[in-house]
């Protein structure tokens, strides 16, 4: 309680003039109202009783025409949430059209997860895409012992990076992550599979991207489900997960321990209460550090997540380093610059270890954050994050690929990589035994669906695509390509649609592991 106290205190003080005009909004409301004593007489006569019944009628007509999407009933049906996509030109747009009431009696009721019909043959269906992995057949040499680190950075957006950007003049800072990237595996498109935390931990350790709702506060969140310390863990392998907040703290102890961590420590199990930032979290400086020490203990081979927390809002760094980085135009760029330095400071200690060399270390953003550049600004651009493979001394994990990835392929291609060899379900792809031909990244935000493929973007509404757009060629998505790319534009549909469809079927179904 005191912790969303002090939230909720420090939000009206940012927000100073929202509170204060809130106030006075109510106020006038207060000196307005007053009970009105009329002593006029309403003449209850024919004429009144007629005029009356003529002025319900049409309003009768008019509200059921409104509802149902037009007042000669021309639609058919009632309005609904994609109905807002008919007055908007890009998705982030739609909340500007929608409102609470509206939202909440549409919703009220209804299961978070349609069920499609796309496909009537699920033989057909798995043929064009299916989420269960099984063994490739692919000859890859195997490493004996792998242990795995996966690093999820709060808000750490593509935007911010010098080595990813040459659209965007004000960048470059996370130095030290660019300088890891320039020793691992990344690639030229990369994406988060929601615009949330718990989107975040979703996609990247259960292969699971965000439709409709996020997984962890749907109705599907007693689902079984796996993850990828889950699979491990039947294998072999040790597994934990550390974030420096309350265990409470957006249930993320609860949902990692659900999707197969064993051991999930948190602040109530860190014992120095001076590296608390007094808000709600340890320093990430002092976190990553107890992290590395915690790793060196644990036995092998380990798989472990973290989740940082300083670069989240209020964008709080600890009062020593107030003038140790630089003023960027954005609240967040110097918590960033915090962050990717208690990063470095990580990795030089692990490097002292001697399971550092047998490790593979994963690095994402959960989300992106704030933007001071347009062309993140786009559907394309809120959804870009780094994700980097490192590894120190295989050199498969090198270079920068032009190819797209995305948060949901992690699990398959850590799991690919040890040697996995069990059936699992995952929605994304193993990036080290799959080409640029099998590339392709999922999101959903306001009501559509967006799928991108090859240099295509297609956005989809459940019924029907919307917006078609090289975003490779059109950085702003500014010149809708719809019906101009048929067999693209149709291929892609398809594929697109097989994704959702089964995505639905095995939330609603209980269908997210394989049992054995």
């Amino acid at each position: 309680m005191i912790m969303w106290g002090g939230i909720i205190g420090i939000e009206f003080f940012n927000h100073w003039y929202l509170t204060l005009a809130g106030i006075l909004f109510v106020f006038i409301l207060w000196k307005c109202y007053r009970k009105v004593e009329s002593t006029d007489t309403i003449p209850y006569g024919k004429k009144y009783y007629i005029l009356q019944t003529v002025q319900l009628l049409i309003g009768i007509w008019f509200i059921i025409g409104g509802i149902r999407g037009g007042l000669g009933f021309t639609k058919g049906r009632p309005i609904s949430g994609r109905t807002a996509k008919d007055y908007i030109t890009r998705p982030l747009e739609a909340n500007l059209v929608m409102n609470t009431p509206f939202s909440v009696m549409r919703t009220m009721g209804k299961k978070t997860f349609p069920v499609y019909e796309y496909f009537t043959d699920r033989k057909q269906m798995e043929r064009i895409y299916s989420p269960v992995h099984t063994l490739d057949g692919l000859e890859r040499g195997v490493p004996d012992t792998c242990n795995v680190v996966i690093l999820l950075m709060e808000g750490f957006g593509r935007e911010y990076s010098g080595l990813l950007n040459t659209s965007c003049k004000e960048t470059g800072y996370m130095p030290f992550l660019d300088s890891l990237m320039q020793q691992s595996l990344t690639f030229q498109y990369s994406f988060a599979n929601g615009r949330s935390s718990i989107d975040g931990l979703a996609a990247t350790f259960s292969g699971l991207p965000m439709f409709i709702e996020s997984f962890y506060s749907s109705h599907a969140a007693l689902n079984l489900i796996s993850s990828v310390a889950g699979e491990l863990k039947n294998v072999g392998y040790y597994t934990s997960f550390f974030h420096g907040a309350k265990k409470v703290s957006l249930g993320i102890s609860s949902q990692m321990r659900a999707s197969g961590f064993a051991q999930c420590l948190a602040l109530e199990d860190y014992d120095n209460p001076e590296h608390y930032d007094g808000h709600w979290e340890i320093w990430d400086e002092e976190y990553l550090q107890y992290f590395s020490k915690q790793l060196s203990v644990q036995p092998e081979p380990f798989i472990s997540g973290i989740f940082t927390l300083t670069s989240h809002h209020p964008f709080r760094i600890p009062a020593k380093y107030q003038n140790r980085f630089k003023e960027g135009s954005l609240p967040i760029h110097k918590s960033i610059q915090y962050t990717d330095y208690a990063l470095q400071c990580f990795f030089e200690s692990a490097s002292k270890e001697p399971w550092f060399e047998r490790t593979l270390f994963v690095i994402t953003g959960d989300h992106t954050n704030m933007s001071a550049c347009d062309v993140y600004q786009t559907d394309k651009g809120r959804f870009e994050v780094p994700i980097v493979f490192y590894h120190p001394t295989d050199t498969i994990f090198r270079g920068v690929r032009q190819e797209i990835a995305q948060q949901i392929d992690i699990m398959p291609t850590v799991l690919g990589y040890v040697g996995y060899d069990r059936p699992y379900i995952a929605f994304g792809r193993d990036l080290l035994t799959t080409g640029p031909e099998d590339n392709f990244a999922v999101n959903y935000q306001n009501g559509v669906y967006q799928y991108f493929k090859d240099a295509y973007l297609l956005q989809f509404d459940g019924e029907q695509v919307i917006a078609f757009y090289n975003f490779v060629e059109d950085e702003m998505l500014k010149q809708n390509l719809l019906g101009k790319y048929p067999l693209i534009q149709q291929r892609m549909e398809e594929h697109l649609k097989a994704i959702v469809q089964q995505y639905m079927e095995r939330m609603n179904g209980n269908e997210l592991v394989i049992m054995r």
